[in-house]
């Protein structure tokens, strides 16, 4: 299936509170920042996201109220690389924080107690990015 981008679905569409994978995306045109942070955040989903706004100061303070883990500005964000922490907020990610270090400590038996980063039933801890 060739990549595809669908420009405003409709609100009730399943494209509009899944997560998207690729290779199908979705476009939405806002014209307010209450309206933009409503969309980004309506999905369930929130491992990564992409804001383009012609003023980038304006994107990073938009992009804190997003509820992506990691956000791109002005450019496509993936997960990152194998050394880059990878995860999530939301349903889309349930488990341990995993890349570099983070990924031995998901998988080895670590102190009495210890408590991983990552977004569990019954805690949430981010690493930074």
């Amino acid at each position: 299936m060739a990549p595809a981008a669908l420009l405003a679905p409709p609100g009730r569409s399943r494209l509009m509170h899944s997560e998207p994978f690729g290779p199908v995306d979705t476009i939405v045109v806002v014209d307010t920042e209450q309206e933009l942070l409503a969309q980004m955040n309506a999905s369930n989903g929130a491992l990564v996201a992409s804001l383009a706004c012609d003023d980038e100061e304006e994107a990073a303070k938009l992009a804190v109220d997003l509820q992506a883990f990691k956000v791109g500005i002005n450019k496509p964000r993936s997960r990152g690389d194998r050394e880059e922490p990878f995860g999530g907020r939301g349903a889309s990610w349930k488990g341990a924080f995993v890349g570099g270090d983070l990924l031995v400590r998901a998988v080895t038996v670590g102190e009495a107690g210890e408590r991983l980063y990552g977004n569990f039933p019954d805690h949430t801890s981010y690493p930074t990015t």
